[in-house]
């Protein structure tokens, strides 16, 4: 796997323990509270973005990402009932969106694949997905913020910048990707 591949494997591993974290913080019902009609609960948008990778990233170079099982519609419908279920429909787009990154080369990036017959690079569909998904999960974070009794910080907690940057400033420098702090 190149730099490219590796990293955003990354990215999508924080986005997904963003979301992880929020989960294990509410209690189940605010899993399905809405603010208002108009808006989605964290079990609604899990749905979505779950219906979103699997149609995506099934045969992600083969066939058009948006598959004609596809009923995204039906994504917005509250019919999850319990934290179990939700985590079950959670992992499972996570765990096929992983397969087919590990399962991806690097010459694979250049190669042209479709989404509602729109031509892009494959390179180009994975920032898109990753655009996509970051949005969403900041969505869980907030509405996770709103319902939460008490809630620990998922990033550097507020008044806690100067503290951390010492931390990290005292620190070698070092490789990687800017992930687990914001």
């Amino acid at each position: 796997m190149n730099g490219y591949l590796t990293g955003v494997t990354k990215q999508f591993e924080y986005y997904k323990m963003l979301g992880d974290k929020t989960f294990e913080q509410l209690p189940d019902d605010a899993l399905f509270r809405q603010y208002n009609d108009d808006s989605n609960s964290i079990a609604i948008i899990v749905k979505h973005l779950s219906g979103n990778m699997l149609s995506r990233w099934t045969d992600f170079l083969t066939s058009d990402g948006e598959k004609e099982w596809r009923n995204r519609d039906s994504e917005f419908s509250d019919d999850i009932t319990t934290r179990k279920e939700m985590l079950e429909v959670w992992n499972k787009g996570w765990d096929c969106l992983f397969s087919a990154l590990k399962n991806l080369t690097p010459g694979d990036l250049d190669k042209i694949i479709y989404i509602r017959n729109q031509g892009q690079t494959s390179a180009d569909a994975i920032n898109r997905q990753l655009a996509h998904y970051s949005y969403h999960i900041g969505q869980i974070v907030y509405i996770g913020k709103m319902f939460a009794g008490k809630w620990e910080s998922l990033s550097i907690p507020k008044g806690k910048s100067a503290d951390f940057n010492a931390e990290k400033f005292a620190k070698s420098k070092r490789l990687g990707h800017y992930t687990d702090e914001n």
